[in-house]
C-alpha cells in the first residue's frame, strides 16, 4: 500500500528502512526526516507524515515483541517515541500562530 503518494513511497519501504535502522541499534529513536534520508526522498507535502509515525511506532514494537524484549521496555520507546510526535506538532501550531500574528 502506497502511504506516500507524492513520493510513491509503500508501506514495505518504510517498514523495511526501520527495521534496518533496528537491527543497527534496537533503541534509537526514529523519526520521519531519517526514514525518508535513508529512501533518499523528501517530503513534499508532508500529508503522509503522522501515518510515517504510525508505521514506525507499529514497526517498534513488532520488532521488539519478536525479540522478546520485556514490555515494560517497548513502552518506554514508544511513549518517547510519541513524545516526540507531540513536541512537533506542537511546535508547528506554534509556527502556524506566529505566522498568522506578524500577518
Amino acid at each position: 500500500m502506497i502511504i506516500c503518494h507524492c513520493n510513491r513511497i509503500s508501506v514495505e519501504e518504510i517498514e523495511d528502512v526501520i527495521t534496518g535502522f533496528l537491527k543497527e541499534d534496537p533503541w534509537q529513536l526514529i523519526v520521519p526526516l531519517q526514514v525518508y534520508h535513508a529512501l533518499e526522498k523528501k517530503g513534499k507535502c508532508c500529508g503522509c507524515l503522522p501515518n510515517v509515525v504510525k508505521i514506525i511506532v507499529k514497526t517498534v514494537e513488532t520488532y521488539h515483541q519478536k525479540h522478546n524484549t520485556p514490555k515494560a521496555e517497548i513502552i518506554s520507546l514508544v511513549d518517547r517515541i510519541n513524545e516526540k510526535h507531540q513536541s512537533c506538532i506542537t511546535a508547528r501550531r506554534l509556527m502556524r500562530q506566529k505566522r498568522r500574528n506578524v500577518a
